[in-house]
């Protein structure tokens, strides 16, 4: 699941009454950006089947979308403070929905990944203007109603992704398949274009020129780490992959260096590095990193070992999946009050719960091998959602809290593009895992054990980033009663 947090710190709102009509169309676009991380997820399986597209080429599809989206949110963000942010928001709709109607009508797997890669850069600036518009247009009970609602939005859309997705892409409508996931947002896209002269227009007071060097070399820096990461198993780890890398390393030492100068030239940074100098914040950003690279990682994995491996059409497997999310939601809405009342060792427990459900998962289909019933996988299913519940959403808030108001905007920009990088570095790894656990053995019974067999491999990457999680939480709980 991912939920991301506010990126910028508008004025107060200038308009006479509360547009709760120009909240729906920003709830509208807050579903379409989140059910595109998620819907592709079911389809991954005929996609692949359909284009022809290597195990690399399936990474890209899912990390391209959340790298790129990642990457440009806190610039995102900066370009609707500087230029409006009903602007903004209707350019990255317009972008959206074009590089959704290139997703789907795309010829080959590269088409599809570039595609993908532009609808991530076109919801890193839509996505900020609906938190921002939120904030600025909605005071008081009116913002924790409008937040609340914004939440549960969220929430459904991950369940949709998973059990509407699956549906479209079963249904087979007008022989599309897998490509109405992507067409169903065209005419969506078209009409909140149209509905969006209802959202008030807003600008932050204070507009400071736009780093585009920073932009430049962060894009850059990540793009290198994660592509020979993806690409680079399936070729045997060639030369240029290694060359990647290192270059990846000295572009984000760049970015470091550069972010530096700018802040004490007097500039405003895209990142202020003495954010990730403070302990407890720099340890925050570490646990949001490797609790969203088990995220997206674990649906494709689920997607794979139930769609190919067992032969499960894609509705079934959303379905199955659904209760999943349905954990999820039902956590998140009870972390607060838990929190509230237990402080952040509610948290760790949380996190405690999640590294065992997800250990019982990976016993349940390793003892079931090839015999597994995807079924039965629900209850721990719904254990793993509870558990991602009780975490994330809490442990953003948690982090957040460390930092200065003045800081916060900046603060919560870096932690929700750490959000997008982390998922996008967990399907990288945990692809190298899966794949080089499939064998060429042929027969369905063969595969449906051979997959059990991938999916438990991947997820032992998960299993490990769920219990450092264990390990390093008590720490930042530890320097939060101090610091108290």
């Amino acid at each position: 699941m991912n939920s991301n947090s506010c990126l910028s710190t508008p004025p107060a709102r200038a308009v006479s009454g509360p547009p709760w009509l120009g909240l729906s169309v920003l709830l509208l676009a807050g579903f379409v950006t989140i059910f595109d991380l998620f819907v592709v997820n079911v389809a991954i399986p005929s996609m692949q089947a359909d284009l022809d597209a290597n195990f690399a080429q399936i990474g890209f599809i899912v990390a391209g979308y959340e790298l790129a989206f990642g990457v440009l949110l806190i610039t995102g963000g900066r370009l609707g403070d500087l230029f409006g942010r009903r602007r903004l928001f209707v350019i990255g709709m317009a972008g959206f929905t074009l590089a959704s109607a290139l997703c789907g009508l795309a010829p080959s797997a590269e088409f599809l990944i570039g595609a993908r890669v532009l609808q991530g850069l076109a919801a890193a600036l839509l996505f900020p203007q609906v938190y921002a518009s939120i904030r600025v247009n909605f005071d008081g009970d009116d913002s924790r109603r409008a937040f609340g609602l914004l939440g549960m939005t969220l929430g459904l859309a991950a369940i949709a992704g998973q059990v509407l997705g699956g549906w479209l892409v079963h249904a087979d409508l007008f022989g599309l398949g897998w490509r109405s996931i992507f067409l169903i947002n065209v005419p969506i896209g078209l009409f909140a274009i149209a509905a969006a002269r209802t959202i008030p227009e807003s600008r932050a007071p204070q507009r400071p020129a736009l780093d585009w060097m920073g932009v430049a070399l962060v894009s850059a820096g990540l793009t290198l780490l994660l592509v020979p990461l993806i690409e680079g198993p399936g070729q045997g780890w060639p030369a240029w992959s290694l060359l990647s890398l290192g270059v990846a390393v000295l572009l984000l030492a760049l970015f470091h260096r550069q972010q530096e100068q700018r802040r004490m030239a007097g500039g405003l940074p895209l990142v202020d590095m003495r954010l990730l100098a403070q302990r407890r914040f720099a340890l925050g950003a570490v646990l949001v990193l490797l609790v969203y690279s088990t995220s997206s990682s674990f649906f494709l994995c689920f997607a794979l070992l139930v769609q190919t491996g067992l032969g499960l059409d894609p509705f079934m497997a959303g379905s199955i999946f659904a209760p999943c999310s349905v954990g999820f939601v039902l956590a998140s809405l009870a972390a607060p009050r838990l929190v509230a009342r237990w402080g952040a060792q509610a948290i760790v427990a949380g996190a405690m719960a999640y590294a065992v459900s997800i250990g019982l998962l990976i016993a349940q289909v390793w003892m079931a091998g090839a015999e597994l019933v995807p079924a039965r996988l629900i209850p721990v299913l719904v254990v793993v959602g509870a558990g991602q519940g009780f975490i994330m959403t809490p442990l953003l808030n948690l982090v957040l809290g460390f930092v200065d108001e003045a800081q916060a905007g900046m603060a919560s920009g870096v932690i929700s593009t750490v959000q997008q990088v982390g998922a996008a570095l967990g399907v990288a790894v945990v692809g190298i895992l899966f794949a080089a656990a499939l064998t060429a053995d042929e027969g369905m019974a063969a595969q449906a054990g051979e997959y059990a067999s991938a999916f438990v491999t991947g997820m032992l990457y998960n299993l490990g980033a769920a219990l450092l999680v264990c390990v390093l939480l008590p720490m930042l709980a530890r320097t939060q009663r101090l610091a108290g």
